[in-house]
């Protein structure tokens, strides 16, 4: 779910649909490209080396299949409590819908958990202070914003996502100004076709670039905002996971080619330190940049977990205790608590590979549920309503096989 959606949610009235083309890809752009990918290159480059790029192109190809799935189920039911209401038109089972809800808020504590710990390397430029204490701090500091009033937390989380595009185009003009290297040295991406040890690596990186690539899902919880959803919703969703590809592939290769793999996996700001090898202007440039995109991650996370809290409550799946509003800000400061409270032990109690690892593997869960949700419906052969996206049959089992394939490799590296 997107900050937006969170707000919208709120609103007695039917939603408006304004959004265009144009806008649904800005907001799909906004919510996937993320601290993601300022925390995740030291870990990929680590694991693969100069092949790292390869594992983030691997990733997309899973999430463009997962995507095609997402297009056909929110053009039949396009309606904010996305995942939710595609399994119980699925299974028609409670329980069933109940439990995808709550799985999806576990994976964004567990995201939210994993943005957290990434951040301290980048606030410690700033703040030399032990890590356990930024990310107490960061973690309660981002919570008290999403207390605020939802158009307030909104508008904080709207302009830093600005700022952190900013920052990985900043990098990629870097990249290509330093000189001819970024594009003699593209044979070494290629790994040799029997080199099974770097293959696996890759398979096993790319698990962990899924996280990267989360939340051109959340694309679905705004389609009843969309103007012509059956049409703007598919080519929204493709555009934003293709550019968001082409922007990670870019950023990951400069990054292997500009500092040395295994150094950018000892670094704690990984990307901060590719901005001053290619520049040579200081760590902090970027820094800050990193410092807003790994704040503004936490922050939204923070208002979708509180606002599915809240609505599950309020459909009686959950005590409705979790439904109460504070009078001022009209927010669900007790469904935000949780959320603060669970992220704040996640981020201290497990490392940040463990918590990236965790996060994807929750999220091809339930990319697998949803496939699952389509081959069922599918093979009702119900007839979908006219200019309905219907993608072909194989789609939803080739990506239900791809996410249970990455889950599986996984294992082997």
């Amino acid at each position: 779910m997107s900050v937006r959606s969170a707000a919208t949610q709120e609103a007695p009235q039917r939603l408006v649909r304004s959004l265009t083309l144009t806008h649904a890809v800005l907001y799909g752009l906004g919510v996937t490209i993320g601290a993601g990918i300022y925390v995740l290159v030291g870990l990929a480059a680590g694991r693969s080396g100069m092949h790292a790029p390869l594992a983030f192109i691997a990733a997309a190809f899973v999430m463009g299949l997962s995507a095609a799935s997402f297009a056909e189920l929110g053009t039949r039911m396009p309606v904010s409590a996305s995942e939710a209401a595609y399994v119980h038109a699925a299974f028609r089972r409670d329980w069933l819908s109940l439990g995808i809800g709550l799985l999806v808020v576990a994976t964004a504590m567990v995201s939210a958990a994993t943005i957290s710990v990434g951040s301290a390397g980048y606030v410690a430029v700033f703040l030399p202070i032990p890590a356990p204490w930024i990310i107490s701090g960061v973690v309660l500091a981002m919570g008290a914003v999403a207390c605020l009033a939802t158009v307030q937390s909104v508008t904080f989380a709207g302009i830093m996502t600005l700022v952190e595009v900013g920052g990985l185009v900043l990098i990629i003009v870097a990249g290509f100004s330093h000189g001819t290297g970024v594009v003699t040295r593209l044979p070494e991406i290629w790994p040799a076709a029997g080199d099974t040890t770097a293959w696996i690596g890759i398979g096993g990186t790319a698990l962990t670039a899924v996280f990267a690539f989360i939340g051109f899902e959340h694309l679905v919880n705004v389609a009843e905002e969309m103007k012509e959803p059956n049409h703007t919703l598919p080519r929204a969703l493709f555009l934003t996971l293709g550019l968001t590809a082409l922007l990670y592939g870019l950023v990951v290769w400069i990054a292997v080619t500009a500092v040395p793999p295994q150094e950018l996996a000892r670094s704690a700001a990984p990307l901060a330190l590719v901005f001053e090898r290619l520049t040579g202007l200081p760590l902090i440039t970027m820094s800050a940049i990193a410092v807003v995109a790994t704040l503004n991650g936490v922050i939204v996370h923070m208002i979708m977990i509180a606002r599915v809290i809240y609505g599950l409550a309020d459909r009686g799946s959950l005590p409705k205790v979790l439904t109460r509003l504070n009078p001022v800000t009209h927010t669900p400061l007790l469904a935000t608590a949780i959320a603060v409270g669970a992220i704040l032990v996640l981020a201290l109690a497990v490392p940040l590979a463990g918590l990236a690892d965790l996060t994807a593997g929750l999220t091809l869960a339930i990319f697998a549920i949803v496939n699952l949700a389509l081959i069922r419906i599918k093979s009702r052969n119900e007839a979908p309503a006219p200019g309905t996206f219907v993608c072909p049959r194989w789609v939803p089992f080739a990506a239900l096989a791809s996410c249970i394939l990455l889950l599986l490799v996984d294992l082997l590296a």
